[in-house]
């Protein structure tokens, strides 16, 4: 599925988040959205997925406007993983999971087979058949992780939408969710810090700088020196590994050598600062990945794409 975004803007409290942003993800691509905290990346991707209303400009999937969509239609079509859900359940893992089926299902009619076996599916790409029966509020941070990305898998959507899901990941499973991510054969927009991982796993990235968007293409197209220094505001390049895979490499942030702050901040923390009001999932009903609000029997569920 193509996912468009044309002239996109959105403002919160009449502050401008998202800046007249015009990209394209085309269908199997994987996409990398880049920038600093405070870009905007939260902010496009709910837009994105349909929990934000633009201010102006159009979101299109294959062509066709959105912004008419109920939430169960757009739900069939479209996954949305935030970057942290900080509610507490009392809901199993697989039950969590399973909530990725609700789509597909109406308001009385519990889990049949095809559910069930979807959901197992799902548990078992991501790692945690094991986990099935744990109380959700018993996860790590990087397990309730895996978990939610089980969750949009389980959605069998065209298109996953992802903000930073490799949050609380260690450095095996960062790995294994973009090799995942990345061979799915479905439309991939996910939201980045780690700019390596990005280059590596990433057909093209989109690289957005105070809401706007300022760079778009290949990696090597994008993660230049001089954007890297413009944009992060770090001395960088990126480079080949010893293994012949795409690395940035980092000598220091310019920001902390122009104050005078002594030694800069190492490779991994992060260059960003600021904050995007769009990336709070905590406060935000409509990014915790709970029932369809508004389900539509009379409306069949379209043909899916294997998971």
């Amino acid at each position: 599925m193509r996912i468009t975004a044309e002239g996109l803007s959105w403002s919160v409290a009449g502050t401008p988040v998202v800046r007249e942003v015009s990209a394209e993800v085309a269908p199997g691509e994987t996409v990398g959205l880049l920038g600093p905290n405070g870009s905007g990346k939260s902010s496009l991707l709910r837009c994105l997925a349909g929990l934000r209303t633009p201010d102006t400009g159009a979101v299109l999937y294959d062509g066709e406007s959105v912004r008419d969509w109920g939430a169960r239609r757009i739900a069939r079509h479209v996954a949305f993983v935030e970057q942290d859900s900080g509610a507490d359940s009392d809901l199993r893992v697989a039950d969590v999971v399973g909530l990725g089926r609700t789509p597909f299902r109406d308001r009385w009619r519990g889990p049949d087979a095809t559910d069930r076996a979807v959901v197992a599916a799902a548990l078992e790409r991501l790692g945690l058949t094991a986990l099935a029966d744990r109380s959700w509020k018993a996860l790590s941070g990087g397990e309730r992780q895996r978990a939610q990305i089980a969750r949009a898998l389980a959605q069998q959507p065209y298109a996953l939408l992802l903000d930073e899901p490799t949050n609380h990941l260690d450095v095996r499973h960062q790995l294994e969710l973009m090799e995942l991510l990345s061979g799915t054969g479905r439309t991939v927009l996910v939201a980045l810090h780690d700019l390596t991982l990005a280059a590596r796993y990433c057909d093209r990235l989109l690289l957005l700088h105070h809401g706007r968007l300022v760079a778009s293409g290949p990696p090597a197209d994008v993660l230049t020196a001089e954007r890297l220094a413009e944009v992060f505001e770090v001395d960088a390049q990126l480079t080949t590994d010893a293994l012949g895979q795409p690395s940035v490499a980092y000598r220091g942030s310019l920001g902390a050598r122009d104050l005078g702050l002594g030694r800069a901040p190492g490779p991994g923390l992060d260059p960003g600062s600021g904050w995007d009001p769009g990336s709070n999932p905590g406060s935000d009903p409509d990014s915790f990945p709970g029932p369809d609000p508004g389900p539509d029997p009379a409306e069949a569920p379209a043909p899916q794409p294997a998971l």
